[in-house]
């Protein structure tokens, strides 16, 4: 049984950080998915690969992978600087502008 060990990046969506904290670990698909013939529906027998678990810290999910006898690949994640802007939001309506403010 396999799984790996990952922190989400930041949804598309938003600009938040907010489910980008925790660590998690999900079980990877020993099987490959099927079609079902009739709805045309994507199914698996591999019920381990709808399971995704939680964690705070990364060392903590690797205990839990070491204790359940789990093989884990630890991916890390990739660091973004922020973006942000000396004058922030505001500055879209400083009345000090040196050039001409124009939509």
């Amino acid at each position: 049984m396999t799984a790996r060990i990952y922190r989400p990046s930041k949804t598309a969506m938003s600009s938040g950080i907010a489910k980008t904290k925790e660590w998690v670990l999900e079980f990877v698909a020993d099987t490959p998915r099927s079609v079902d013939p009739l709805m045309g529906w994507t199914s698996s027998s591999d019920t381990q690969a709808q399971v995704k678990l939680h964690f705070d810290t990364k060392e903590a999910a690797l205990d839990y992978a070491k204790e359940h006898g789990i093989d884990a690949i630890v991916t890390q994640p990739k660091k973004r600087a922020a973006n942000i802007r000396p004058g922030g939001y505001g500055e879209n309506f400083a009345t000090n502008r040196r050039g001409a403010w124009t939509h």
